[in-house]
């Protein structure tokens, strides 16, 4: 069985410049650095190759332009997945090897950590692991109910049963208030990898009735048979949507800068 040392891992950041709720937001700049940077930075800490996959110019050169490696691929895609299997493609002739296993990076969570990155990356020393994504416990009193933060219900092996971005499961025999203290509900956390050839295969998967349902892409592969391996992290994703989000994500850049000095 190959361990993930002897697994040949690329690590690929979809990036897109058209977004719809924050247009150009891989290049808005966090403490002096374009955030596409950030994250290519972080992933190679973790990643020996790392790319960004993009549709834009203006993302390609600014990559290239602090040392980063990055291809052009289709403004047609549906998702980021559907862009790192293009990527995927195009990397193996650059690199002269096909990865093993693609993982896939948000490109708008300029502090991902390497050690959830390596986690990710660890679930393939099961041979068995098709595809595997993070989830984090939520913590008694937490907020479940927002449809924004998908929650995933897992069977005893660790393998992703469902996601939702309803509370799953319904508890009915305690007040809604008390569901987060009396059970352990998980929240995903947006981080993919996958087999590069299970890659291939799901993104030519047409869409599926659950994933219509609920807008989540992960529900189709589960709806055709695949199994999505979970690890468990303990930090939160700190994404980055919306220009409101950059606000916040600056106040917290700071406060770390300025308390490195303390």
């Amino acid at each position: 069985m190959k361990k993930t040392k002897d697994i040949r891992i690329a690590g690929i950041i979809p990036a897109r410049y058209a977004s719809t709720r924050f247009p150009g937001k891989p290049l808005v700049m966090i403490g002096g650095k374009p955030m596409i940077r950030r994250v290519f930075e972080q992933a190679s800490l973790s990643l020996p190759t790392v790319y960004v996959a993009t549709d834009d110019q203006r993302i390609h050169d600014a990559v290239t332009g602090f040392g980063g490696k990055a291809v052009m691929t289709s403004p047609d895609h549906r998702s980021g997945t559907d862009r790192c299997a293009e990527a995927a493609e195009k990397i193996a002739g650059l690199e002269g090897f096909t990865p093993d296993v693609v993982v896939n990076i948000q490109g708008d969570e300029p502090f991902i950590r390497p050690e959830q990155i390596a986690l990710l990356a660890s679930c393939f020393d099961d041979s068995s692991v098709e595809i595997a994504t993070l989830v984090r416990r939520a913590e008694p009193g937490e907020d479940l109910a927002n449809p924004n933060h998908p929650k995933v219900v897992l069977d005893l092996l660790g393998n992703a049963i469902y996601f939702s971005r309803s509370v799953i499961p319904f508890l009915r025999d305690a007040p809604a208030a008390e569901w987060s203290a009396r059970h352990t509900y998980y929240k995903h956390i947006g981080l993919y990898a996958y087999r590069t050839a299970v890659l291939k295969q799901i993104t030519s998967l047409p869409g599926s009735p659950l994933e219509r349902a609920e807008s989540l892409e992960q529900n189709r592969w589960i709806e055709n048979g695949f199994r999505i391996r979970t690890a468990i992290t303990l930090w939160e994703s700190l994404g980055i949507d919306t220009p409101e989000d950059l606000e916040r994500v600056e106040k917290i850049f700071d406060q770390k800068n300025k308390n490195a000095y303390l």
